[in-house]
């Protein structure tokens, strides 16, 4: 266990069973989305063999289209539909899901006469197989009109820029279709050139962070079909299977209780699986044909159609006293948003917030801009703005730090939040956002002690030069404006334990805990309850498994469902007996009333029951995290080594430590990898990246072994002291790992990724440019 690691004692471990899904994991038996079969009888597969569908993407990053000639494709035998926009609903929406659909642009189709990136859905075919489809699609002759495009956001803002959706109407929710502004946010507080004056030394710098992909493994895929009541069921690989449901009413005007929506254990998603890429289109053709129909992304696709990390430009402004106490704090943010607003405006809005109100200061400027463009969308992606933003306000302030000669630990102390301070700042939404429990002094403690301490590792030889860095980061526990999750608990008649949660596992580790807190609230071991989840027919409502939620939220109401169903058999075993509820105990097997004990499955015999739990995700908490680095460059090359990597993170009670640290090392994995190697690459708008031989996501041999701690403290908003720690880990890592570079040759690095080759002519150049 990682040194400052707390587990509340109350709280049993996973047990024998481990991880419900563990042994199907390891042994390749474990059901993902497209893993089923036909069975007639069986209300979780489709009745036959599905019909697949291909897309014909656009060649034109933006272009009408004149007609779609479809008469080669419907000759070809196996083809069983195909569909155009003329054939698709006109209702727009957005593929972003949020728990309010008017967080995002209504602005796009199912199947739009107009494309906007290339890529774009222009037709689908539908066929008895893959390759018939794909021959179908082939067969198609479409006749266009190219429009003009622009593919960088600060031209895309200018008058004689092409305008993207100027043909939306006002209730579409763009900011300004006249200037291609998606979102926007102007905010402040304190006067900016007072505390500038104020300062006795100033930074000024931009930073840039490109597009990244997320590599979940298993790709955007779904199957559809018409069940024996004539409702329509999707099977899909989604985050957020109850807000998929209620968009495909919205756009195919469906009452609720004629959709259903479920998902397997989803192959990871990263916030890529908080869209709605394949249900729509599946939805159209199961209606169309009333068959079953099956539609898979493929790996290429995933560059090219799907959503990627939004490409930041973010200017900041940083002055400090000579006492090394910030006077003045200011960002300018442009945010490429592609050819769609889908996640623009949180992203935008999430990004400006956390990052810079973990800083002590009286003033403060936010100015950001969420821009359409001719390139592939931009989406949801792990830390939701904050990584790109944090990289930037990070690597400032550390080169403020220099310039005072304030080691960078020692500046952070004396200018974070700390309880007691208002979270009521520029681009913050004030009201709900609280310290449930405040652990970033300690972390601030751990990173430095461990890097103090160093590992024994030494740098590979004489030409390598080593250096140290560190960043921290804050983030909000659960999303704003409601993140709500209902849950039941049930008896079963074995004498098990059911729970219904409507949050989807995708890697995390959440149906574990979900099982720990339930048998804590049960007083039994966690291999007696059985988990199921993510299926609109199983509970009320579930926002959906992003913005680290699948504890703080879907865990609270599991748990409070659990402790209710507690209570109702206590009650019943005081009837059975007549015994006072009081003296009434609940134990592993059974209820003990007095000197008799009433198994489970005598109380389950003598009625159903069933309790409820729900919570609403409010109020909010915020977790903290701390990574520290010491790297070595080599020189000649440019290429970096990480020799010693820590993380100390404030996760509240730690209810699962191995899952819990496991959060903490994928999340510096994967910031690794967009920190040093990872590059999505477009020209005029087609991405050329489009492969993994040219995509570098790091390996094990690119990894370093991160020194995990937690903070020692509880939360007294989150189930049983627990706070978010998910994404978090991602944030920080980046700047930590450019303050080192910094520390170690010298050169400020200004744009990810850090590749060798960037630091190599960073080196020869003095600083980058």
């Amino acid at each position: 266990m990682s040194a400052g690691t707390t587990v509340p004692e109350q709280l049993p471990s996973a047990g024998r069973a481990g991880a419900p899904a563990g042994p199907r994991i390891v042994t390749g038996a474990e059901p993902f989305t497209l893993d089923v079969l036909p069975a007639a009888d069986d209300p979780v597969a489709p009745p036959t063999a599905p019909l697949h569908i291909v897309v014909l993407p656009s060649p034109h990053p933006h272009a009408r289209i004149l007609s779609i000639d479809t008469s080669a494709a419907e000759a070809i035998p196996g083809v069983r539909a195909v569909l155009t926009y003329a054939d698709a609903p006109t209702v727009p929406f957005s593929t972003a899901r949020h728990e309010l659909r008017t967080d995002d642009p209504d602005d796009t189709f199912v199947l739009d006469r107009t494309v906007r990136f290339v890529g774009q859905r222009v037709a689908a075919v539908v066929a008895d197989s893959v390759d018939i489809a794909a021959a179908g699609c082939r067969a198609l002759r479409v006749s266009y009109e190219p429009l003009p495009a622009v593919f960088d956001p600060a031209e895309a803002q200018t008058d004689d820029a092409p305008k993207l959706h100027a043909d939306k109407p006002d209730s579409a929710r763009i900011a300004d279709p006249r200037r291609n502004l998606a979102a926007e946010v102007h905010d402040g507080v304190g006067d900016m050139e007072a505390g500038l004056a104020a300062a006795a030394h100033v930074v000024r710098g931009t930073w840039h962070s490109p597009r990244a992909q997320h590599v979940h493994l298993e790709t955007h895929g779904g199957i559809g079909w018409l069940d024996a009541e004539g409702r329509l069921v999707v099977r899909c690989s989604t985050q957020v299977p109850f807000l998929v449901r209620d968009e495909l009413c919205h756009v195919f005007g469906l009452a609720r209780e004629r959709v259903r929506v479920f998902a397997a254990r989803v192959g990871g998603g990263f916030g890529a699986k908080q869209e709605m890429l394949v249900e729509d289109l599946i939805a159209l053709a199961v209606l169309r044909t009333g068959h079953p129909v099956q539609y898979e992304y493929t790996r290429s696709a995933e560059f090219t159609s799907a959503t990627s990390r939004h490409p930041m430009r973010v200017a900041v402004t940083a002055g400090a006293d000579a006492d090394g106490v910030l006077t003045a704090l200011a960002i300018d943010v442009l945010s490429d948003t592609g050819a769609y607003g889908n996640h623009s405006a949180g992203v935008m809005y999430h990004g400006v917030s956390e990052s810079i109100e973990v800083y002590r200061c009286a003033n403060k400027r936010v100015d950001a801009g969420a821009v359409y463009t001719n390139n592939v969308p931009s989406g949801a992606f792990r830390g939701y703005g904050l990584g790109q933003i944090i990289f930037a306000i990070e690597s400032a302030l550390d080169e403020l730090a220099r310039a005072l000669g304030i080691d960078p630990f020692d500046f952070r102390r004396r200018n974070v939040v700390v309880p007691g301070d208002a979270f009521a700042g520029a681009g913050m939404e004030a009201g709900d956002l609280v310290f449930g429990s405040y652990g970033l002094d300690q972390c601030l403690d751990l990173a430095q002690r461990a890097l103090l301490h160093g590992n024994g590792t030494a740098a590979p030889g004489p030409g390598w030069s080593v250096g140290e860095g560190m960043a921290l980061a804050m983030i909000a526990t659960i999303p704003p404006r409601g993140h709500r999750s209902s849950a039941a608990a049930l008896l079963r008649s074995d004498g098990r334990y059911e729970i219904r949660v409507g949050t989807v596992e995708f890697g995390s580790g959440t149906t574990t805990v979900h099982a720990q807190l339930a048998a804590t609230a049960l007083c039994t071991d966690a291999g007696r309850i059985v988990i199921r989840q993510s299926d609109t027919d199983l509970v009320g409502h579930d926002t959906g498994a992003f913005g680290s939620t699948g504890v703080v939220v879907a865990g609270k109401a599991a748990y409070a469902a659990a402790l209710a169903l507690k209570e109702l058999m206590l009650a019943r075993a005081a009837e059975l007996t007549g015994t006072p509820v009081c003296d009434c105990v609940l134990g592993p097997e059974g209820v003990r009333c007095g000197d008799r004990l009433i198994g489970t499955a005598e109380l389950a015999a003598a009625g159903e029951l069933t309790a409820h739990g729900e919570h609403s995700g409010i109020p909010r908490s915020v977790s903290f995290n701390v990574h520290a680095f010491r790297v070595a460059v080599e020189r000649a090359t440019g290429r970096v080594r990480i020799l010693h990597s820590v993380q100390a993170a404030d996760a509240g009670a730690v209810l699962n430590p191995v899952q819990c640290r496991g959060q903490v090392e994928g999340g510096t994995a994967q910031a690794i990898g967009t920190a040093l190697y990872e590059d999505m690459r477009s020209e005029h708008g087609v991405v050329t990246t489009r492969t993994l031989r040219h995509y570098h996501i790091p390996q094990l041999a690119d990894l370093p072994s991160t020194e995990v701690y937690f903070a020692d403290t509880a939360d007294e908003l989150g189930p049983l002291g627990a706070k978010s720690m998910s994404e978090s880990p991602y944030n920080p890592v980046a700047p930590a790992l450019a303050n080192a570079i910094r520390d170690a040759v010298g050169v400020r690095m200004h744009r990810l990724p850090m590749t060798a080759d960037r630091i190599w002519r960073a080196m020869q150049e003095g600083e980058e440019r």
